[in-house]
């Protein structure tokens, strides 16, 4: 490993398959042989650094291009029915080890650490799971980081509750920087100045997951924790202190996208983002690092943050 690598932590948002964008941005970094020491994602932003650790370059497009259009993959009418938008057997069990082979062996010889950011249902709080810790179970970590709420089912995995990370700890660049990475590369899905609005229909947020108030607490307060740590990235950004690929403008490509043509261009777009802002990353990789204050959520994260250390 490069010593510019040294303490540089790549971070990974979701978005459902808004995420195709980071799969064409990590397929430039494949290519081009450029692997973080330290990666950390939550929900598709997970799914696409693990293909990314077992060196598997095609296998984000395949898997979420190509059987898209699969009902087994998505299906409005298992929504309805099941309370199930993604087939989470088939993309979570079926693919990876029928379809479309997960190279697990490759994946756990990475060096890299990585870490999967899920959401404790009860607690409401973020809670991270390291590669070395999962063994059998990385598919069911996965899943839980994925399983957005209202279109998914919660996951059980050692006597918690879990769902889409990306609720509790929208982007993890807080985890990056307690865990001692001192640069940061950021790889989003929404356009600059892009801001959340409030969950419309409290009450029926309520009633669905009464059984888990920490949840509904911080599915209420989400666009409040992404906003600032947008307004923390953005502050960052123009200092010169983290480097961040993002797309130039709104993807067309929805959370629940069918439409290939539109995934393959999102796809498009974050290789050729990726290679047209290459020589300013390695530029700030070789750069001595800045010192940053770190971030925390206002009244909310001290003391809050989860990091699962071992079964």
């Amino acid at each position: 490993m490069e010593n510019f690598l040294e303490k540089t932590g790549l971070i990974l948002e979701g978005g459902g398959l808004r995420g195709i964008y980071s799969s064409g941005v990590l397929r430039f970094f494949m290519e081009r042989g450029l692997f973080f020491p330290y990666v950390v994602g939550v929900s598709m932003g997970a799914c696409n650094a693990a293909n990314y650790l077992s060196r598997q370059m095609d296998r984000n497009r395949i898997v979420n291009i190509d059987f898209v259009k699969d009902h087994r993959y998505l299906s409005r009418r298992r929504w309805f029915f099941k309370g199930e938008l993604f087939g989470m057997d088939f993309i979570f069990d079926t693919i990876p080890n029928h379809l479309v082979p997960f190279d697990y062996a490759r994946f756990f010889a990475a060096g890299e650490k990585f870490w999967v950011g899920t959401t404790d249902c009860r607690s409401g709080r973020p809670l991270y799971f390291e590669k070395s810790q999962l063994g059998n179970d990385l598919m069911t970590v996965l899943r839980a980081s994925c399983s957005l709420p209202f279109i998914s089912k919660t996951v059980s995995f050692q006597g918690r509750h879990l769902m889409d990370g990306g609720v509790a700890d929208p982007i993890p660049i807080y985890k990056s920087m307690v865990d001692g990475n001192t640069r940061h590369i950021l790889i989003l899905t929404r356009p600059r100045g892009y801001r959340k609005n409030p969950i419309p229909l409290q009450k029926i947020l309520l009633l669905r997951y009464a059984r888990f108030p920490g949840l509904c607490q911080a599915l209420a307060r989400r666009y409040l924790r992404y906003n600032r740590v947008m307004d923390y990235i953005e502050a960052l950004e123009t200092n010169g202190t983290v480097f961040v690929l993002r797309p130039s403008a709104p993807l067309k490509t929805k959370r629940a996208e069918k439409n290939q043509g539109r995934l393959m261009q999102s796809f498009e777009q974050g290789y050729k983002d990726a290679a047209s802002s290459f020589p300013s990353l390695i530029g700030f990789l070789r750069k001595p690092e800045k010192m940053i204050v770190p971030f925390r959520f206002p009244g909310e994260m001290t003391g809050s943050f989860v990091t699962h250390s071992g079964f």
